[in-house]
């Protein structure tokens, strides 16, 4: 395996949309890359599931990269959203004209149950942009299925895999067999509701959208110098909003509403077919941000 990511939290940056065309906020995004930057984080993913990166033209792809790499000087995971090989590798291409060198990774969603096809689609992305690779294993986003032993095999000596994004629950049994077969950087998501378990698994960090990244931050440089009583005692003011934001469906709707309440972005907007903050946990959303106040 290739030198991986720096461990920590890189992370997921959403896509601020405003206005009745729901057109890219370009304003917000640089404040929350900012915001990230000023949290430290060791890098940011642009681009992922929760940038809604599967509802924006290319075009628009390339605005959202441009306006995080002139906000930040971070180094940077972009998403692809293709399944089939020269798509991504065109996905790619376009990444690399735009951020250049600042491409820590290239994640690429697993695409096949198959560990001789995901392996050959894999080796044929690096081969044919040269980029490092991040392996997404996200199955709710996906609907693609594959079993840890399955994915050990794909991967065990890939050359220009960077790390592995592990979301394919139970995450912690992932996390342990992923790390201890494949010595690669492995990292846990789905907004952090698992990370102490994923720690204690042997994660390298985190690499998830929250609305509070400082809580991640916090809890990920505690368990490095503190082990799990710190990182628990760090991140658990956090964890009622985490278990919040991550309720299926309105789930991003929620976290953008967060990130809204926090003069983070102008606008909450999502774009169909995603569905809106439902109204009735407004009241909720703002006891859990009102808990977090003095944190």
């Amino acid at each position: 395996m290739d030198v991986g990511l720096a461990a920590g939290v890189w992370g997921v940056v959403a896509t601020p949309f405003h206005g009745d065309r729901l057109e890219i906020d370009r304003e917000s995004l640089a404040r929350l890359a900012s915001h990230y930057a000023s949290c430290g984080v060791s890098g940011l993913t642009v681009l992922g599931v929760f940038g809604e990166a599967v509802r924006l033209t290319t075009a628009e792809r390339r605005h959202v990269l441009e306006t995080v790499a002139e906000a930040v000087e971070l180094p940077l995971v972009v998403g692809t959203t293709s399944s089939a090989t020269a798509p991504v590798i065109e996905e790619i291409e376009l990444i690399q004209s735009v951020v250049g060198a600042r491409l820590a990774g290239a994640m690429v969603q697993v695409n096949t149950g198959d560990p001789a096809m995901l392996a050959a689609h894999l080796r044929a992305v690096h081969t044919g942009t040269g980029a490092p690779i991040v392996v997404q294993d996200y199955p709710v986003a996906t609907g693609v299925k594959i079993t840890t032993p399955a994915l050990i095999s794909a991967l065990d000596g890939l050359p220009g895999v960077a790390a592995i994004k592990a979301e394919a629950p139970p995450t912690p049994l992932a996390v342990s067999a992923l790390t201890t077969a494949l010595g690669v950087p492995v990292f846990g998501g789905i907004g952090g509701i698992g990370l102490l378990d994923e720690l204690a698994a042997g994660a390298a960090g985190a690499m998830t959208g929250f609305s509070f990244p400082e809580g991640l931050v916090a809890a990920t440089t505690a368990w490095r110098t503190g082990g799990y009583a710190a990182a628990r005692e760090a991140f658990l003011p956090y964890l009622p909003l985490v278990n919040f934001e991550q309720q299926a469906g309105p789930a991003l709707a929620i976290r953008k509403r967060c990130l809204q309440s926090r003069g983070l972005f102008a606008d909450a907007a999502v774009r169909p077919p995603a569905p809106g903050m439902p109204p009735a946990l407004e009241e909720q959303l703002a006891r859990h941000l009102a808990a977090l106040a003095g944190v």
